[in-house]
């Protein structure tokens, strides 16, 4: 005969199962991966690298004053205004550009909003990439232009004004005898300005660290000045879209490529290269040391801190051109016949 369990006892069995149940600890609950941290705002090594370049060459050809007293100062001053490449000197200003924009707080708070999603912040990027004018879109773009076109601006008024001073100079040191002598080693110097035009421009050690920190965030340019409204040129745009890159922290080595292909502007850089043409034409047919001087100021300076001017979207300066007055022309200078006027026949 089968045995039992009676009603009452399987009952309070099956309670005493449910309380032993209740009682127990539940399973562990396993949180999910915290999302990736977004990375840092950094820029590219060659980027900072190309931006000392810039600033050493600004620095230094900003540096040359106009008290010449001799033939060697003269070839020594031509030497350090020569001592850039114009394609170099044009990614320069504009890694140096991204660099100034990193200093606006409120640029690098609107495109760290999109650095936090990865596929966001990846697809933000490619934009950038494909189009440098997407970065104008950016929170905070105004104010880090203004910034741009201050920095830049004023290097390139301070190249040209110190240029334009030069070039006075070639006309008053004419009264000093050494400066109506014949320069010395006259094709050797043409063919030096020509190698220094050749040659990669390298930076300072202590700026590349100054601009290293910057661009970081670590340290600041101490640069200030109002917000500038679109349009701008290709160089500040190229500029803003490097340092939102470097804000969404897609500026790095990896990406090197595109970003060495968004310091290519070929308006600035065929400005550039004319200025040097110019130059060499200059040198070619200089002969006394007073006409180095103004080939110096005219040419190594002047345009190219034109060329600099107009890339940061500023007024070109204007410069008088001379006209002969009547004085002169009684004195025999040609002048050019004027056209016959229409329904007259020649006599």
């Amino acid at each position: 005969m089968p045995f039992r369990v009676p009603v009452k006892t399987a009952f309070a069995a099956a309670v005493a199962a449910v309380v032993l149940a209740s009682c127990a600890e539940p399973p562990p609950v396993i949180a999910p991966p915290p999302p990736p941290a977004a990375p840092v705002v950094s820029l590219s090594p060659k980027m900072v690298e190309l931006a000392s370049a810039y600033r050493y060459y600004m620095v230094r050809s900003t540096s040359i004053t106009p008290d010449f007293a001799d033939g060697a100062g003269v070839a020594r001053s031509l030497q350090t205004g020569a001592s850039y490449e114009p394609q170099q000197l044009v990614r320069g200003a504009i890694a140096y550009s991204a660099v100034v924009a990193l200093q606006d707080k409120a640029f690098v708070d609107g495109a760290r909003v999109y650095a936090k999603d990865p596929v966001q912040r990846k697809q933000i990027a490619y934009e950038i990439m494909k189009d440098p004018a997407y970065a104008v879109g950016i929170s905070g773009s105004a104010s880090a232009a203004g910034l741009i076109v201050a920095a830049l601006g004023s290097d390139a008024q301070k190249l040209y004004d110190q240029g334009k001073a030069v070039k006075q100079a070639a006309y008053d040191i004419q009264k000093q005898p050494w400066s109506k002598t014949e320069v010395a080693g006259r094709d050797a110097r043409l063919a030096g300005a020509k190698s220094l035009s050749a040659s990669a421009m390298l930076g300072d050690v202590a700026e590349t660290a100054r601009l290293q920190q910057a661009s970081t965030g670590i340290s600041s340019l101490g640069l200030s000045a109002g917000a500038a409204a679109p349009p701008y040129t290709p160089t500040v745009v190229r500029g803003l879209a490097i340092a939102a890159l470097a804000a969404l922290g897609e500026a790095n080595d990896a990406n090197a490529e595109h970003l060495m292909a968004l310091t290519n502007e070929p308006n600035i850089g065929m400005c550039a290269a004319t200025s040097k043409l110019n130059l060499y034409q200059c040198l070619a047919v200089a002969r006394p040391n007073y006409e180095d001087v103004f080939c110096l100021g005219q040419h190594a300076m002047m345009d190219t801190g034109r060329c600099m001017i107009r890339a940061a979207g500023l007024p070109e300066p204007y410069e008088a051109r001379y006209v002969p007055d009547a004085k002169t022309i009684a004195k025999g200078m040609p002048t050019k016949k004027p056209a016959p006027k229409k329904g007259r026949k020649k006599s």
